[in-house]
């Protein structure tokens, strides 16, 4: 049954590596996967159904093929990730009329199960697109694998929260301090 869906949230999509992802659960030390939320389908953006339709072994191969493209290292690497993202989804452009007779632009899958991961490729092919692969990547601190999405005027953000900044600087500072007191 074909399943009709647009791109998902920035937020939801980092969301949804960081939380299932297993370089990120694994980093924080994390083992289990992340209990589901009741309306995690809603809170994704995906269309009604498809979550009765998902394993949590589905959300974690999302999330983990997801972490791959944040990760490359180049703009080929990037693209070549992506594409097949879309491929292997089976994401298809189509048009959904409204009942004022008004159009708007949807894709489609084949079934439910493939609806998260073109979903999120999708909208990693809108924003690198849009703002290159400068402005995704890795978090930089310290014991922490998580995702994020640069949206800031600068385009120089380097870690997934300030919470993992601040630690990153402050264990800098005390090394700092160590090394100048020893």
């Amino acid at each position: 049954m074909p399943v009709t869906f647009t791109e998902l949230p920035l937020a939801a999509l980092t969301e949804l590596v960081n939380a299932w992802g297993t370089l990120p659960r694994e980093a924080a030390g994390r083992r289990n996967a992340p209990s589901r939320p009741e309306n995690l389908a809603t809170h994704l953006g995906l269309p009604t159904g498809v979550e009765a339709e998902l394993t949590p072994e589905e959300f974690t191969r999302a999330a983990d093929l997801l972490h791959q493209i944040f990760s490359a290292q180049n703009t080929e690497t990037c693209a070549q990730r992506l594409t097949y993202l879309l491929v292997d989804a089976g994401a298809c452009p189509a048009l959904e009329a409204a009942a004022n007779g008004s159009l708007s632009a949807v894709w489609r899958v084949g079934d439910p199960e493939q609806a998260l991961l073109a979903a999120s490729a999708l909208t990693l092919r809108q924003y690198v697109t849009a703002h290159g692969i400068e402005r995704i990547g890795i978090c930089t601190g310290d014991h922490c694998a998580d995702v994020y999405i640069d949206r800031s005027p600068g385009g120089r953000r380097r870690f997934c929260s300030i919470t993992c900044q601040n630690r990153t600087r402050v264990a800098t500072f005390r090394r700092r301090k160590a090394a100048d007191t020893g």
